[in-house]
């Protein structure tokens, strides 16, 4: 990744990363309100700047996510241009995604400790119980599906501030035409695969991560995608009990709802998912800072 040395008022201080449709930095303000704080600025990809659809894209991300204020959802600060160039300026985390939390407690063969999944898990809900009911400026309802809950799309900072980003291939039920598979494949529920978008493939891909959470891989397997998807369609996996010695029985009743192969036996929305969570976690253990402790335990503090 080429490193300018400034994007539009934005300071560039150090590649964070590079994906398909973008690139991000670190970012310093240099003008206003901005003058002197640290953000992630998310720009299109140079050489898609010519591609009309990905155009599309990064302005419909951009101008849905300008929309949400929520503590547990990065926020988005800035939209702007620099010649044919566009980008978006959000939250800067300084600390690491839940898929690297995972990948360091399987390398390290440490389960994470249930009252931090549950605590992480009703974060995540309770972002997207916001999301789902998000509205414009006039009041009237966005219908954002978010399309890609995962592990490493919510975040951990090093002061245990837990955010769900990446709206990136989020979709508004008011666009209409949303029958496109989106999202990681382990993530998807049976009826996303089908083409189908409500609400109700957010919650089965939260339900998907605290399986993950809790156990340390995946509910859904195969060797081939095909394998994982048929898994999926009949709810296939392996109950927690089995993987993960001394786990709450009650999480496998939980489980089984979130994943019913009927949409509507499931719960209703997020809060209802958050309710049923809520006798599983002790406020006393699960809290940000501990969070915060452990992984920085998990990672060390340079690291």
């Amino acid at each position: 990744m080429s490193l300018p040395a400034r994007i539009g008022a934005w300071e560039v201080l150090k590649p964070l990363g590079s994906g398909g449709m973008a690139e991000v930095f670190r970012v310093r303000g240099t003008e206003g309100r901005f003058l002197g704080k640290e953000y992630a600025l998310k720009r299109l990809l140079p050489t898609l700047e010519a591609d009309a659809e990905s155009v599309r894209l990064f302005k419909a991300e951009a101008e849905l996510s300008r929309h949400l204020h929520h503590p547990n959802i990065v926020e988005v600060h800035d939209v702007g241009g620099e010649g044919d160039s566009i980008y978006m300026v959000m939250d800067f985390i300084d600390g690491r995604d839940v898929g690297q939390i995972l990948k360091r407690c399987r390398q390290k063969k440490v389960f994470w400790p249930v009252d931090f999944a549950v605590y992480l898990t009703r974060a995540l809900l309770d972002a997207l119980e916001y999301a789902h009911h998000a509205t414009d400026p006039q009041g009237q309802p966005l219908g954002i599906i978010h399309c890609d809950v995962s592990p490493s799309n919510f975040f951990v900072s090093r002061t245990g501030e837990l955010k769900l980003g990446d709206f990136g291939v989020a979709r508004s039920l008011l666009e209409g035409g949303a029958d496109q598979v989106m999202g990681k494949p382990y993530y998807l529920s049976p009826e996303a695969l089908e083409g189908a978008l409500t609400p109700q493939v957010d919650l089965w891909a939260v339900a998907v991560t605290l399986y993950e959470l809790i156990t340390l891989q995946r509910p859904f397997l195969g060797k081939t995608p095909e394998q994982v998807f048929d898994a999926i369609r009949h709810s296939r996996y392996a109950p927690v009990e089995q993987v993960r010695e001394g786990a709450p029985p009650v999480i496998d009743g939980l489980l089984a709802r979130a994943f019913d192969a009927d949409p509507t036996h499931r719960y209703a929305s997020a809060a209802e998912f958050a309710r049923a969570l809520t006798p599983l976690y002790d406020e006393r253990v699960g809290t940000p800072l501990a969070i915060s402790a452990v992984v920085r335990g998990l990672f060390g503090t340079a690291d």
